[in-house]
C-alpha cells in the first residue's frame, strides 16, 4: 500500500486538484451559490486527503526528498518542473490544505457577494501555496510565488473593508519589490552556475545549485535579495507595516489564509532556500537578522497592547510570534530551528483561529472596537473557544505555542544567553496584551452596544464551531505530542545545519 502510494504523482495531485474546482465552479451558473461553496470545499477537502495520502506514505527515516516528479519545462535554459518534498515541506502543505478548507467553509455565510469568484480565488491561492512548497526549480518556484499574489489580491481589494484599495496596494508594492530583488538573485545565480559550468543543464536546480559553492561576494548580494523577499513576506522588522492594514481590511478567511500560511513562505523560504544556497552569506547577516527578530518579537508585542481594534491586536502579535521563527533559524542550532518549525504551524493553528473567532463576532456586530465589547461571557460557547486560543496564543503549558517558543529560547540560549532573555521577556508580554484583551471583551456586564444589538447578539453555530475544532484538536496535539512534528523534520534540519556548520566554522561563530 506505502509503496503504491509513493508509485502515484502525489505532489502533482495535490497541487493542481485545486484547479479542477476552478473549472467545475466556472461552468456552474451563477446563482447557484450552494453548488458553487460546495464544489469548493469539495475540492478543499480533497486536496486535504491527498496530502494526508502523502504524509502516509512518507518514509520520516530517510534522507532527501520524497515523491519525486521531474520533466523538462524549458530544456534551452536548463529549467524542469520538479518536485519533491521532506518533512518540513510536508508539514506546511499539510497546514496550507487543513486551513484552505476550514476558510473556505468558514466564508459560506459572510461572502454572499460574487460568490463565484470568491471561491475561484481561494482555490487558486491554494494551487501556488502548495506549489511553493513542492517546488525544486528555482524558476518554478518563483512562478509559484508570484501565482500566490493575484488571488490574494481580488479576495483582499473585492471582498475587504472600506480601506481596502489602500491596504491591497500596499501589499502588492511590497511583495513585488521583493519578488524583483529576488528574481534577480535567481538569475544571478543561474547565469554564474552557466558561466562556470558552461551548461545551463541544472542552472535553476535546486539541487545542483545546493553544491555549486558560490562566490562569498555573489552570495552576499544574492542572499540580500532573498532577504528581502522573505523579510518582507514573514514580515520582519521594518518590513512589516503592510500586514495591520492587509490582515484589517481583509475578510475573516482571508486574514485566516494570511496568517496561516502566506507568512509561512517567507520563512519557509529562508530555511529551504536563502541560508542553504548562501551558507557563508547566512553566517554574516545572521547577527542583523537575530537583532531584527528580537526587535519585531518585542515590538510587536508593545504595539499590540495597545491596540484598539480586535484584528490588528491579532495582527501585531502575528509581527511578535513571527520573529521566534526568523530567531529560531538564524541562531543556527538544532532546538532553535525546530522550535521555528513546531512555531510556524503552532501560529498557522492558534492565531488562524483567532481571526476565526474575530471574524464570528464581526458578523454580529459589524464592529471589531474593544472598547465597545465587554460582557461576551454571555455567549458561553464563544467565550470558552476564545479563552482556549487566547491561552494558547500566550503559550499555555499543554499546548502547541509553548513548546514551539520553549525550544526557540533553548537554541537562543545556546547562541546567546541575553538573546534567550529577550525572548523570554516578550513572552511575558504576549500573557499582557493577550490577557488584557480577554478580560475587557469576555468578562463584566454586558456593554451597552451589546445591549442595543438585541436577539442579533446570538452564540457560535453549527458551522462556526465545526470550523474551530479542528484547529483546537490540533493545537492540543502538538501541545501535548510535539513530536508529531519534530520526528518529521528531524533528518532536514540536521541538513540544514550541516550545510551551515562550515560557513558557521569559518567565522568562528
Amino acid at each position: 500500500m506505502i509503496e503504491a502510494l509513493r508509485s502515484l504523482p502525489l505532489l502533482s495531485i495535490v497541487t493542481f486538484l485545486p484547479l479542477v474546482g476552478v473549472i467545475v465552479i466556472a461552468f456552474l451558473p451563477r446563482e447557484r451559490l450552494v453548488a458553487i461553496r460546495w464544489a469548493a470545499l469539495i475540492t478543499a477537502l480533497l486536496t486535504w486527503v491527498v496530502s494526508l495520502l502523502l504524509l502516509a506514505g512518507f518514509d520520516i527515516g530517510a534522507t532527501g526528498f520524497q515523491f519525486r516528479e521531474t520533466a523538462d519545462w524549458v530544456p534551452a535554459f536548463g529549467i524542469q518542473y520538479k518536485l519533491g518534498i521532506d518533512g518540513i515541506s510536508l508539514v506546511l502543505i499539510v497546514l496550507t490544505t487543513t486551513l484552505s478548507w476550514i476558510s473556505i467553509l468558514a466564508s459560506f455565510g459572510p461572502i454572499r457577494e460574487r460568490v463565484k469568484e470568491y471561491m475561484i480565488s481561494f482555490l487558486v491561492l491554494e494551487v501556488g501555496m502548495v506549489g511553493v512548497f513542492v517546488a525544486l526549480d528555482m524558476f518554478l518556484f518563483y512562478v509559484f510565488w508570484e501565482i500566490v499574489l493575484v488571488p490574494m489580491y481580488l479576495i483582499i481589494g473585492i471582498w475587504g473593508g472600506t480601506n481596502r484599495i489602500y491596504a491591497t496596494i500596499k501589499f502588492v508594492l511590497y511583495t513585488l519589490v521583493g519578488s524583483f530583488l529576488m528574481l534577480v538573485a535567481i538569475l544571478g545565480i543561474a547565469y554564474t552556475y552557466q558561466s562556470t559550468t558552461g551548461s545551463w543543464q541544472g542552472a535553476f536546480d535546486y539541487e545542483a545549485l545546493l553544491h555549486a559553492g558560490f562566490d562569498p561576494t555573489l552570495q552576499f548580494f544574492a542572499f540580500a535579495g532573498f532577504f528581502i523577499a522573505f523579510a518582507i513576506k514573514v514580515p520582519m522588522f521594518p518590513f512589516h507595516t503592510w500586514l495591520p492594514d492587509a490582515h484589517v481590511e481583509a475578510p475573516t478567511a482571508g486574514s485566516v489564509i494570511l496568517a496561516g500560511v502566506l507568512l509561512k513562505l517567507g520563512a519557509y523560504g529562508f530555511i529551504r532556500f536563502a541560508v542553504p544556497l548562501f551558507p557563508t552569506a547566512a553566517a554574516q547577516w545572521a547577527p542583523l537578522i537575530i537583532v531584527l527578530s528580537l526587535i519585531a518579537i518585542v515590538y510587536g508585542a508593545i504595539v499590540a497592547l495597545v491596540q484598539p481594534d480586535l484584528k490588528k491586536l491579532v495582527a501585531y502579535s502575528s509581527v511578535s510570534h513571527m520573529g521566534f521563527v526568523t530567531l529560531g533559524i538564524f541562531v543556527f542550532t538544532e532546538q532553535g530551528l525546530q522550535g521555528a518549525i513546531l512555531q510556524m504551524v503552532a501560529h498557522g493553528i492558534i492565531t488562524g483561529a483567532l481571526f476565526l473567532l474575530v471574524g464570528v463576532i464581526y458578523e454580529r456586530t459589524h464592529d471589531r472596537t474593544i472598547a465597545k465589547m465587554g460582557g461576551l461571557a454571555h455567549l458561553p460557547v464563544y467565550a470558552a473557544l476564545f479563552g482556549f486560543f487566547v491561552l494558547a496564543s500566550l503559550g499555555l503549558p499543554g499546548l502547541a505555542g509553548f513548546v514551539a517558543e520553549f525550544l526557540v529560547i533553548i537554541g537562543s540560549f545556546d547562541y546567546a544567553p541575553y538573546v534567550a532573555a529577550v525572548a523570554a521577556l516578550a513572552m511575558m508580554l504576549g500573557a499582557a496584551y493577550l490577557l488584557y484583551m480577554y478580560q475587557r471583551v469576555v468578562f463584566g456586564d454586558l456593554s451597552d452596544f451589546l445591549k442595543g444589538l438585541g436577539h442579533h447578539l446570538t452564540d457560535m453555530n453549527r458551522v462556526e464551531v465545526i470550523t474551530l475544532t479542528p484547529l483546537a484538536v490540533l493545537a492540543i496535539a502538538f501541545g501535548l505530542g510535539p513530536g508529531l512534528v519534530l520526528h518529521l523534520v528531524q533528518a532536514p534540519v540536521t541538513d540544514f545545519l550541516s550545510h551551515v556548520a562550515p560557513a558557521l566554522a569559518s567565522a568562528g561563530l
